[in-house]
């Protein structure tokens, strides 16, 4: 059984990262400004295309499991 506080904090971790990046692409003068990632320079704009990409994956990856589990496929 995982740890309930263990969980909550995680949600809580995670609810303020969120809340950051959503602050943090609202208040950026346009998603062209760049910073670094690895010491190699990156725009905001493929950040956000990179989140999305990986938000896909890992959505097809749960539904990969879901069918798993209840056996529909396609819906």
């Amino acid at each position: 059984m995982p740890d309930p506080e263990v969980v909550a904090d995680a949600w809580d971790t995670w609810r303020s990262e969120v809340a950051f990046a959503e602050r943090f692409v609202d208040e950026a003068r346009d998603l062209d400004i760049t910073g670094t990632h690895d010491d190699e320079p990156i725009a905001l704009r493929e950040v956000l295309v990179h989140l999305i990409e990986e938000y896909a994956r890992h959505n097809g990856h749960a539904d990969f499991l879901r069918e798993r589990i209840d056996g529909r496929v396609g819906q």
